[in-house]
């Protein structure tokens, strides 16, 4: 079996007890999250052979998020080792009116450190078929945008299906930087993966008669959104999650998968979440996961990946511990949520 590669920044996380404010704690649980490493543990969960290409501390710490990957059969001997310290980001769990909040303490990390030559590309990619990587890694700045088209053009130059998660965020760069670096990148680009808001913050691409803030999103103007990215951008294929917020507590979740002709809807869920953090990696594992397993099933990949990433938000912290088997049970309509006994 082919691997799938995915690169970019794993780092500690760190959470208040339960639904504390940060103003209230007096003590953290550390976990290990980052939206590629995320994709990987959900691809090796579904029996996917997986490996994640990042830069860690030559230091127990770094030892140690790397052992959070390797328990999960994630492939981490491609990881570089070196630099100074390990990116960490706090999470704040919102419930009810209160949004979560994320803080991030990741400059200068090893990975945002590293160099262009330390990446031999044809060694990292080697037996593999799929390159995954999020807008984030080009964002940690450096010389990670010109790491990240290496990567792309050594990928494609090997016969690679490449995927990216568009996963813009305001805090690491500025929707202006943010469209131009990655304009440069989506050329090499086959699956692009966004949610309701990143086409717009990113290419200035917005769905029409939607408000994310109240929750209304109009499913004719996503179509739309994906059309214009296909267009602009020659994809395989543009899949976008549809978050309706009703509260921080209660989302309702959804998707669409466009292949050019046609767009594909999944189940709408309304989820009571657990943990919202990491929903979009989880979704972009459980398509990349059902469009290898079933390529001439659009339908089944976006319902696979929408039950994935809704599964995901009900369990705690940034990994997904659903199975394949309890994917497709939700998928296929068992969202009664009855005991297993």
């Amino acid at each position: 079996m082919k691997k799938v590669i995915t690169f970019g920044e794993i780092m500690m996380r760190l959470n208040p007890e339960g639904y504390l404010r940060f103003a209230q704690a007096t003590r953290f649980e550390a976990t290990y999250a980052g939206g590629e490493a995320n994709v990987s543990v959900s691809l090796a969960n579904y029996g996917e052979e997986t490996a994640f290409v990042t830069k860690l501390p030559e230091h127990d710490i770094g030892t140690n998020a790397l052992n959070a990957l390797r328990q999960y059969g994630v492939d981490t001997t491609r990881i570089l080792r070196g630099g100074s310290r390990l990116g960490l980001y706090y999470v704040e769990k919102g419930a009810s009116q209160r949004g979560s909040k994320v803080i991030y303490d990741r400059a200068n990390s090893a990975i945002a450190m590293s160099k262009r030559e330390e990446y031999d590309w044809p060694r990292l990619l080697e037996g593999a078929d799929w390159f995954h990587f999020t807008g984030i890694t080009p964002a940690l700045g450096g010389e990670l945008p010109d790491i990240c088209l290496d990567a792309l053009q050594e990928a494609k130059r090997m016969g690679l299906t490449v995927s990216c998660d568009l996963n813009y965020r305001g805090k690491l760069w500025t929707r202006e930087k943010a469209g131009e670096i990655m304009t440069n990148l989506m050329p090499y680009v086959d699956v692009c993966i966004a949610n309701e808001e990143d086409a717009k913050d990113v290419f200035g691409i917005a769905a029409k008669d939607t408000d994310v803030s109240s929750g209304k999103l109009n499913r004719d103007g996503y179509i739309s959104v994906a059309s214009q990215l296909m267009e602009r951008f020659h994809f395989k294929a543009v899949a976008i999650t549809l978050r309706g917020s009703v509260s921080a507590s209660d989302n309702n979740w959804s998707g669409l998968l466009y292949d050019g002709k046609a767009a594909f809807f999944a189940t709408n869920y309304l989820i009571h979440i657990v943990d919202r953090v990491g929903g979009g990696d989880s979704f972009g594992g459980g398509l990349i996961h059902a469009m290898r397993k079933w390529p001439e099933n659009p339908q089944k990949a976006i319902d696979f990946a929408v039950a994935a990433s809704c599964l995901k938000q009900t369990i705690e912290f940034d990994f997904n511990h659903a199975s394949e088997a309890e994917v497709l049970a939700l998928a296929d309509g068992n969202a009664s949520g009855r005991v297993q006994r």
